[in-house]
């Protein structure tokens, strides 16, 4: 008999005594738990952008504000400062937005290699939705995001959030607007471990310095 198997005969004789449920199958689960922390109503969209903004920094991610105006030279401004002659782009980046930018565009390509993405200076993408209580941005692999790998080879990673409208208050909202079958990358700030004495250290599992654009749409 495998350890499994003894397990699970444990868990049997422990609920022999529990009746079983006479529920039909499809039966909806109960979702009466509380589903957001903060206000989220009509109204409360500029209250959750600064929420997000404000976790987003208690991460260490570095937050800036635009306008449609004003992204092409912030970007700019931000490859510069970095100091990146290349830059990776998804295949459904809108192309205004790197138009200011004079680092050389490298596509995303099935046949890149970890080496030749580990030599990228940047990357730029967008994001699929960001949770304001937790100061999270999900990617799902869109036009926009590209492969997962693009953005957990590269040491700096610029991530652009269309706000309000790619902004939710809480986990349960941002996962109705997520498809599971999809490949999901949950971001709260740079890659970050620390050991057994809480020594922190950055960019072991992914961008070193993770810098977010709230995009006022």
């Amino acid at each position: 008999m495998s350890s499994r198997d003894v397990v699970l005969g444990r868990i049997r004789r422990a609920l022999a005594d529990v009746p079983r449920s006479e529920a039909p199958d499809g039966v909806p689960v109960a979702r009466e738990y509380e589903r957001a922390h903060v206000p989220d109503g009509p109204g409360a969209s500029g209250a959750l952008v600064d929420l997000l903004a404000e976790n987003l920094a208690d991460y260490r991610a570095l937050v800036h504000r635009t306008d449609g105006d004003g992204l092409p030279l912030l970007l700019c401004r931000l490859l510069l400062e970095r100091g990146s002659g290349t830059v990776l782009v998804p295949p459904g980046l809108p192309p205004w937005w790197l138009k200011a930018a004079d680092a050389t565009r490298i596509h995303d390509r099935a046949g890149s290699t970890p080496r030749e993405l580990d030599a990228v200076d940047s990357v730029v993408t967008g994001c699929a939705v960001a949770i304001a209580e937790t100061g999270t941005i999900v990617l799902d692999g869109g036009p926009d995001q590209g492969r997962r790998r693009i953005t957990l080879i590269p040491d700096h990673h610029i991530c652009v959030v269309r706000v309000p409208g790619q902004v939710v208050a809480s986990v349960p909202q941002a996962l109705e607007r997520l498809d599971p079958a999809r490949p999901l990358t949950w971001i709260s700030g740079p890659s970050a471990t620390s050991d057994i004495e809480l020594d922190r250290v950055e960019g072991v599992h992914g961008p070193r310095t993770l810098e977010v654009v709230l995009l006022t749409e």
